[in-house]
């Protein structure tokens, strides 16, 4: 698993375990104040660019509402890592259709690292994309367990959309279902980044 990977399991864990509700209301009370011009959360020793994109305060929550995620549960984390920065978000998606789906888990992460590192490290699961014009990845790891990867550049870094999909089956979906309907969501997303 690349160092990206590692950070995006990291992440998962970190807002599993260390953000509370009151985090996410936060977020979600300063958003009529918020602009690509805010102070970064975060930032770190590296003289990389400073991430100004937060996926939870910059992403409305009528977008992440109409998709199927309650942006009221919305969860927040900061993730300094010295040599480069992650801000993230975690989303769920708790549609229930009984034998078919249990919902979705959503991890959105802002990070000053090039599209051109994350292709280094995690090429050998991920192909080109384009997201509205703008340069991207896909990456479907056979052995990440239903997830489905979209990673956008930004002109600070990449944004990371990391979807996990929730059986509710005993069996396994086919992995050419993991991504399913994820394209258009990154898309109605994709005109807020920077």
């Amino acid at each position: 698993m690349g160092r990206w990977g590692i950070v995006t399991l990291a992440a998962v864990a970190a807002v599993a375990t260390a953000c509370s509700p009151s985090a996410a209301d936060d977020a979600t009370g300063d958003e009529t104040t918020t602009s690509t011009t805010r102070t970064p959360r975060i930032t770190d020793d590296s003289g990389r660019p400073p991430v100004t994109f937060d996926p939870c305060y910059d992403i409305p929550d009528d977008v992440m509402n109409a998709a199927g995620y309650d942006a009221a549960k919305k969860e927040l984390a900061d993730m300094p890592m010295g040599t480069y920065t992650f801000l993230g978000c975690l989303y769920k998606n708790d549609d229930y259709f009984p034998g078919v789906s249990r919902g979705f888990g959503l991890n959105i992460l802002a990070g000053n690292v090039t599209l051109e590192e994350e292709a280094q490290k995690n090429g050998h699961i991920s192909e080109p994309a384009s997201i509205n014009g703008r340069a991207a990845l896909l990456r479907v790891d056979p052995s990440a367990s239903l997830a489905c990867t979209y990673v956008l550049e930004t002109n600070f870094g990449i944004v990371i959309f990391d979807r996990l999909y929730h059986s509710d089956s005993v069996t396994r979906p086919p992995i050419e279902v993991w991504c399913d309907g994820f394209e258009e969501l990154v898309a109605s997303i994709e005109p807020f980044l920077s």
